[in-house]
């Protein structure tokens, strides 16, 4: 029986950094590579497995690649510089805008937001949300398109599920894109490319399959989010990125990792899904959060549906034997 309580996410940072520096010394020996290459989104998963690749081989063996587009929050790029710069790496930015144009173009995907809002224009700024209020009251899980104005009025529209589709494909070749640069730069360098998904993200599918989640090593998917910062804290990572509210940065109209996709805020999310994990009861569970057993229920069944859609996201490839 589990002992759940607030204490069961703590971890001894410096025994922890430590495993995770074997791991990623082990990877790079074993690949015969020079070393390893992060793509630095200005989020705190991606700042941290830099940190952890310097304490374990040296900034002399790692690289780092800031990879915005058009629609980036200008605020990432400068985070994931400074924290480049303080750790003390190589590092450049390059422009991913041009590769994803040649992919889908911009205009299209205007064309196609207009016919959602009609009142949206090439420039306006959008986003997709979920409702945020799951632990407060039951609701369903749709999807809504937001558009800001000129004036800062937001117009929405509630998305069906072929319209939800084809937004997320467009975001999700955004995240392709910087993989493609990764990959380019890896291999011409013999490097490994690290990726920055945690266990949160692992366990509920909030990753792209063959863009961050394509990668040589995942050191971190053991790792709930909660612990990515206890050892962002003892790595010292860049105070700018720890305060920042984690986010996908694929739509230019910002909005939080919450509103995206997980609907539960990240001071209890945590507790919840390793209370789901590990199946310790909802009466417990709720008792240890000061939640209800109510909203406790819609957590585990929300994490459950969430794990089951994105089964295919945690597979290999099928095939036929």
């Amino acid at each position: 029986m589990i002992d759940f309580n607030l204490d069961v996410l703590k971890i001894d940072p410096v025994q922890e950094v430590n495993r995770l520096s074997e791991f990623v010394v082990g990877q790079v020996n074993a690949f015969r590579k020079k070393g390893v290459i992060v793509g630095l989104s200005g989020g705190i998963d991606s700042a941290c497995i830099a940190a952890v690749a310097v304490h374990a081989l040296g900034k002399e063996k790692v690289v780092g690649l800031v990879l915005p587009e058009s629609e980036s929050n200008p605020v990432s790029s400068e985070y994931a510089i400074k924290h480049a710069q303080a750790l003390g790496i190589e590092h450049r930015q390059i422009d991913i805008t041009p590769t994803v144009d040649s992919i889908v173009k911009y205009e299209w995907r205007d064309e196609f937001l207009q016919k959602l809002i009609p009142e949206y224009k090439p420039g306006y700024k959008y986003n997709i949300t979920l409702p945020t209020d799951l632990l407060e009251r039951a609701s369903f899980s749709f999807y809504r398109l937001q558009v800001q104005m000129p004036d800062g009025e937001l117009k929405s529209k509630r998305l069906k599920h072929e319209e939800l589709l084809t937004i997320t494909s467009f975001a999700n070749i955004k995240i392709r894109a910087r993989m493609l640069h990764l990959y380019a730069e890896a291999e011409r360098r013999s490097l490994l490319v690290a990726g920055t998904t945690n266990r949160t993200e692992f366990i509920l599918g909030d990753f792209c399959k063959y863009g961050d989640g394509g990668t040589d090593i995942e050191p971190f998917t053991h790792l709930y989010k909660n612990q990515i910062y206890q050892i962002s804290d003892y790595l010292e990572a860049t105070q700018e990125i720890i305060d920042r509210k984690p986010s996908p940065d694929t739509f230019s109209l910002p909005v939080s990792d919450q509103e995206f996709f997980f609907r539960i805020a990240f001071d209890k999310l945590d507790y919840l899904l390793y209370a789901w994990e590990h199946e310790v009861p909802a009466n417990e569970t709720a008792k240890v959060l000061d939640l209800s057993e109510d909203a406790v229920g819609r957590a585990f069944n929300d994490f459950a549906s969430k794990y089951r859609a994105t089964a295919h996201l945690r597979e290999v490839a099928k095939t036929l034997e």
